[in-house]
């Protein structure tokens, strides 16, 4: 099935609506919403606000750790049983927040995935995906995905290896080699915005005369244009390489105060920012400084003046870094201390930082008399899990494996999807595991392998398995959509089918660890309002929408799954 015809079929999808009816309104009264930021704090759950904003006996003398988020809570609606996408990754998860959308709409399952409809790229990428052949509008190939650092020109600089003029941190769109982008059947690469199909805010905002702009951890995020090109959807778009190699920051100070002009944590593993509690946030500090140029109405460097944007944001990647980290190099560990969600005191180090720069964010908004006109919305794209470290199980325990490797082994899966693959990208496993097999025929032998593996002395800890109508439920079946995986696999709470010795924590899973995330929407005119009603980060794309005057049904996933907007707003 060609993806014209997909997004056909996909349009005609009657999924279960994730909004809530019958919960009362809080109110934004004041002017008109001008403009919306929209923050990411990748892997906060829910119960980190409530502990960062009221304090926790057992962290921080008792006294509340994020008072600026805190105090964008006093004037926020609050929605305490907020979901993600599931799975839970940040490219699914960051699709859902911007389109409205499912997997199974979007066609985002991860950054590393599958599509028996594509082939292989042209060149092999960065992290191993292997170059293949392509015959143009012949029988596709199939291909495992990539859209991460490895489709960069040179993902080992932060600047993604972008040709100049490009500055040290800036590349966007520029630092992607389409050498190494997947090919569709006629054999074009296949852009990060065209991958995801279905359109998002930003496009639809910039379709409408408004003014876009977003900030990211890899070039590859450009997907958020998706419904046009970045040339058409996005305004503004900066996306340092976050897993390129350590470098000096000249001119950059975090917001807690701290120099970057030359590498904080020397001693750390220089090969990406996310080995460091305290390099990560000179990285995160790059796109903070995006923001607050984008406030003052320039752009991300602050080179040029252009406009305050209509929609903007970023993500921040601290907290995430602080939940998982075991910092070999210093002897450090991250994460939490108790299933309390107690955080330990580098996790909680991360927490001041994004508080310190979502401080700085209001404080200029404020300066520029633009706090009464802008909505702020606070989310993340995935949780992280176990929050209680001693569920944790970094890998199946001897002489378990993970699910694709036993499938390699018995010959189920794709080369370019198996373990036995020595140079390859390898499966789509964390606290998850995506399947797509080499043929779909093979699904019910290969389950039953997996069921015959699942007990505690042969066990590849298995917790449920989707396949056949259970997976169908909610996602598209696998003779109708190129996508969908053949088998998801979610192993028991805390154990994850990574083999990393420097992480206590993962994402991705369908856990409540995972998935249940902070979400706020605040302005100055809001009335306090906590909602415990089950809602999805999906409803934040139509509620942005709405909030801007813009019909949310001008989203396409919105009218394939009936994504309603958020309950307990009532916007100007």
């Amino acid at each position: 099935m060609n993806e014209v015809t997909m997004k056909r079929t996909l349009a005609l999808l009657a999924l279960t609506a994730v909004g809530s009816m019958g919960v009362a309104v809080a109110q934004i009264n004041s002017s008109p919403i001008q403009h919306v930021l929209l923050i990411s704090i990748d892997g906060m759950h829910a119960v980190d606000f409530l502990n960062c904003a009221n304090g926790i006996s057992t962290a921080n003398n008792n006294q509340p750790f994020c008072p600026a988020i805190a105090a964008l809570g006093q004037t926020a609606v609050n929605y305490v049983s907020a979901t993600t996408s599931k799975p839970s990754d940040s490219f699914p998860g960051l699709t859902a927040i911007v389109t409205g959308g499912s997997p199974a709409t979007t066609g985002v399952y991860y950054d590393v995935a599958y599509s028996r409809n594509y082939n292989a790229p042209a060149k092999t990428t960065g992290n191993g995906l292997a170059a293949g052949p392509c015959v143009p509008y012949g029988p596709p190939t199939g291909t495992t995905t990539e859209y991460e650092e490895g489709i960069d020109i040179n993902q080992h600089k932060l600047n993604g290896g972008a040709p100049p003029p490009a500055s040290l941190t800036d590349g966007g769109i520029e630092s992607i080699d389409p050498m190494k982008l997947v090919r569709d059947n006629g054999c074009s690469p296949v852009y990060p915005w065209q991958f995801v199909r279905a359109n998002s805010i930003f496009s639809v905002v910039r379709a409408n005369h408004g003014y876009t702009a977003w900030s990211d951890k890899h070039p590859a995020y450009a997907s958020v244009a998706s419904g046009s090109d970045p040339e058409h959807a996005l305004d503004d778009f900066y996306a340092p390489e976050i897993n390129s190699n350590v470098i000096g920051l000249p001119g950059v100070t975090t917001p807690t105060g701290i120099s970057c002009a030359r590498i904080r944590d020397r001693g750390a593993d220089l090969t990406a920012w996310t080995n460091s509690f305290e390099n990560i946030q000179c990285y995160d500090t790059l796109k903070v400084n995006a923001i607050l140029n984008e406030i003052d109405g320039k752009d991300h460097l602050g080179m040029r003046t252009t406009k305050v944007p209509t929609v903007f944001g970023m993500n921040f990647q601290a907290v995430s870094v602080g939940q998982k980290l075991i910092e070999k190099s210093n002897g450090v560990t991250g994460g939490y201390l108790d299933a309390a969600g107690t955080p330990s005191a580098a996790l909680l180090n991360e927490f001041q930082f994004v508080d310190a720069s979502i401080a700085a964010f209001v404080k200029e908004l404020n300066k520029r008399e633009l706090l009464s006109s802008t909505l702020i919305v606070i989310t993340a794209k995935h949780g992280q899990s176990p929050i209680d470290p001693s569920r944790y199980v970094g890998q199946t325990k001897p002489p378990g494996t993970s699910p694709a490797t036993l499938l390699s082994d018995a010959g189920f899966l794709p080369f370019s999807e198996s373990t036995n693959n020595p140079t390859g990208i390898g499966p789509t496993e964390d606290d998850v595991s995506l399947v797509w097999l080499s043929s779909s025929f093979d699904t019910d032998a290969a389950v039953a392998l997996l069921e015959a593996n699942a007990s505690a002395t042969t066990g590849i800890a298995l917790g449920q398995i989707y396949y056949g109508p259970s997976l169908f439920l909610n996602y598209n079946d696998v003779t109708t959509d190129p996508r969908t995986p053949d088998i998801i696999v979610t192993p028991n709470v805390g154990v994850t089918y990574s083999k990393s010795q420097a992480k206590q924590a993962e994402h991705g899973g369908f856990s409540h660890d995972d998935t249940n995330v902070v979400l706020l929407l605040s302005n100055p005119k809001c009335k306090p309002r906590t909602v415990s009603s089950p809602v999805g980060t999906a409803q934040v794309a139509p509620t942005i929408l709405k909030a801007l005057h813009l019909s949310p049904q001008l989203l396409d996933a919105v009218r394939a799954e009936g994504t309603s907007v958020l309950p307990a707003v009532q916007l100007p």
